[in-house]
């Protein structure tokens, strides 16, 4: 597992924050999303206005605490990365997963 973002949670629940890979720079932010369902994203992922992906929130089995299980898409990528947003000690890491 790779981290591949770091992002900081603001006054509002967003989170802000950067993604880089080998083929990504960008700023990045997930905001809250609309529940239409029980299966709808909790966040979205956004690149500007751009939106690039979806987060769902989920607990570890074994502890309990609480992530963003990320699917990240777009035209422009090789294929879907999926990813865990988590909190670490300074803010908060995306960490890649295959």
């Amino acid at each position: 597992m790779a981290q591949i973002g770091t992002f900081t949670r603001n006054e509002d629940g967003s989170f802000a924050g950067v993604i880089k890979t080998l083929s990504l720079n960008i700023k990045a932010r997930f905001v809250a999303a609309d529940k239409e369902s029980e299966k709808s994203p909790d966040l979205r992922a956004l690149a500007g206005s751009i939106e690039i992906g979806a987060g769902w929130k989920k607990a570890a089995k074994e502890t309990g605490r609480e992530y963003h299980s990320v699917k990240l898409d777009d035209p422009s990528f090789p294929a879907p990365i999926y990813a865990s947003l988590v909190e670490v000690e300074d803010g908060y890491a995306l960490i890649w997963s295959r």
